[in-house]
């Protein structure tokens, strides 16, 4: 019979004696950032530790790459408290677009309930996260992190609501509806995959859009139903669209062999850049859905192992002046 080991429960202050000393500066490694990423099923970009912004100061700061919104971090190793309670409202308040994480040894009944309130009478911009963080080992394994959810925003809630009232209303067409059921589609197709690409909220759009952990660079995918195709695409925006497209550009002959076919479009009439993989496909024949969304998602996840590495190391610093 297999020998199995126990879980045994690791107290938080035997690994992290403070929480600016130590937890913080913990947390905010890229790897451990990428936990709370995969927890999140948000990509996130570490801007600062300790930071202010504006009035406000949080323990970690960063962005949410897929909008560009801020994403503030507070943490305690304790139970929770109306002080920081108070302290993360005062953030939403000051922010037009933010997501407030609050992570803690223990989320008290109140503060849960709490958060849950925020997140049913905010704007969809301003999200509410509550998490607590535990340590585990077995044996004499090191202690490893484990982060419980305990307060989500309801997206599907809202997003299905705001979609009845779409279609009450007559706002969404018959093309809007179909490319809202088509995106519905691929999102719930990731959702099965359950690999390292987390669904995200679909809409009635000509694209959807997924973080690759870098602000101004999406991995998305978007289709065209006059000219019957779908494509997947790392598309670069924003001031750094250019250099960051020349940047992956100095390893084209590498990501090439890794996924063939691939058109580079610099597009110097425009400000953004792509670099995609097109097939034919008919977006008005449902019947062939299935085998689209298997192609876009197969892409999708191929698109994120071969070019994350190299999303990473694209440098703001290199492009003189416009970093400051």
């Amino acid at each position: 019979m297999t020998e199995l080991g126990r879980l045994e429960r690791v107290d938080l202050r035997d690994i992290w004696r403070t929480e600016a000393q130590d937890f913080t500066p913990w947390l905010a490694r890229e790897d451990n950032l990428a936990l709370l990423s995969e927890t999140l099923a948000i990509e996130l970009e570490l801007e600062a530790v300790e930071r202010n912004v504006g009035p406000f100061r949080a323990d970690i700061l960063c962005k949410d790459t897929s909008s560009d919104n801020w994403v503030l971090v507070e943490n305690q190793l304790e139970r929770t408290d109306h002080t920081h309670l108070g302290q993360l409202m005062t953030y939403a308040a000051g922010l037009d677009a933010v997501t407030i994480v609050w992570i803690a040894a223990k989320i008290a009944d109140e503060h849960r309930a709490a958060m849950d309130w925020l997140n049913e009478i905010t704007k969809s911009e301003v999200r509410f996260f509550a998490l607590e963080v535990e340590l585990w080992k077995i044996g004499d394994s090191h202690a490893a992190p484990k982060f419980n959810v305990v307060s989500s925003p309801n997206d599907w809630s809202r997003s299905s609501a705001q979609g009845r009232q779409a279609i009450e209303t007559g706002e969404l067409s018959d093309t809007r509806q179909l490319q809202l059921d088509y995106w519905t589609g691929v999102q719930d197709e990731i959702a099965r995959r359950a690999g390292r690409l987390s669904p995200v909220k679909p809409l009635p759009a000509t694209w959807t859009s997924h973080g690759i952990g870098k602000t101004g660079v999406n991995l998305n995918a978007s289709l065209n139903i006059r000219e019957k195709w779908v494509r997947v695409e790392i598309y670069t925006t924003g001031k750094w669209a250019k250099p960051f497209f020349h940047q992956l550009s100095t390893s084209r002959h590498e990501i090439d062999a890794l996924i063939p076919g691939l058109e580079w479009q610099e597009m110097p009439d425009k400000l953004d850049s792509r670099i995609c993989l097109s097939t034919p496909a008919d977006i008005n024949d449902v019947s062939d859905w299935p085998r689209q969304h298997n192609w876009l998602v197969d892409k999708m996840l191929t698109f994120d192992e071969v070019f994350r590495p190299y999303v990473s190391k694209l440098l703001k610093e290199d492009l003189g002046s416009e970093s400051t």
